[in-house]
């Protein structure tokens, strides 16, 4: 199974996962600068499997397609939001996606259409063309390179409050992403 698994990485060096890790559920958000969107979605996702018991099932983290804002800490306004519902996200700082995630993390969940476009200036084509994607589909089933709101029943792109300055619809959006894309994951081991 390991090697149907990382079969789209034939010919490049395989890291060796530790074995804690290896029966864990590996998860990655990301965004456009890794300070709003990719942040509250990995902390959401990580207090939801806390709060069902199921911490010690996940790995959970977050970067960015872009250099943008890497070493920069999670934007105050998303930071806010986070901390009015109990999340604290002390110690996150911007990172950028690299090609080695995509054999760190078993899914990569994007949080919009050009998070999926904005890949291919990060990772070679000789590894995404063979990637399963999904790309707003309304089928609900795992894949490894996917948009969070693909698992809701209204698959399109988590609001951007960049943009939109509206971090509670961000908010809404990563909650129902997350807790969904959550009820459709088991362990592997």
């Amino acid at each position: 199974m390991t090697g149907e698994r990382f079969s789209f990485l034939k010919g490049m060096p395989i890291l060796k996962i530790p074995i804690w890790r290896a029966c864990m559920i590996s998860i990655l958000f990301v965004c456009h600068g890794n300070i709003c969107r990719s942040p509250m979605a990995e902390f959401v996702m990580k207090k939801l499997v806390d709060d069902a018991g199921k911490a010690d099932e996940f790995y959970i983290e977050s970067a960015a397609t872009s250099t943008e804002e890497i070493g920069n800490p999670v934007y105050p306004p998303a930071r806010k939001i986070l901390l009015k519902h109990g999340i604290h996200p002390d110690g996150k700082t911007a990172r950028q996606l690299t090609v080695k995630d995509f054999t760190v993390f078993d899914y990569i969940v994007l949080m919009d259409r050009n998070n999926l476009r904005n890949l291919r200036w990060v990772v070679p084509e000789s590894i995404l063309g063979n990637l399963e994607i999904s790309a707003n589909s309304k089928e609900r089933r795992l894949k490894k390179v996917s948009l969070l709101m693909d698992y809701t029943d209204h698959p399109r792109d988590v609001a951007d409050p960049w943009y939109t300055g509206d971090f509670e619809a961000t908010w809404n959006d990563v909650m129902e992403g997350c807790s969904n894309l959550l009820d459709l994951l088991s362990p592997q081991c």
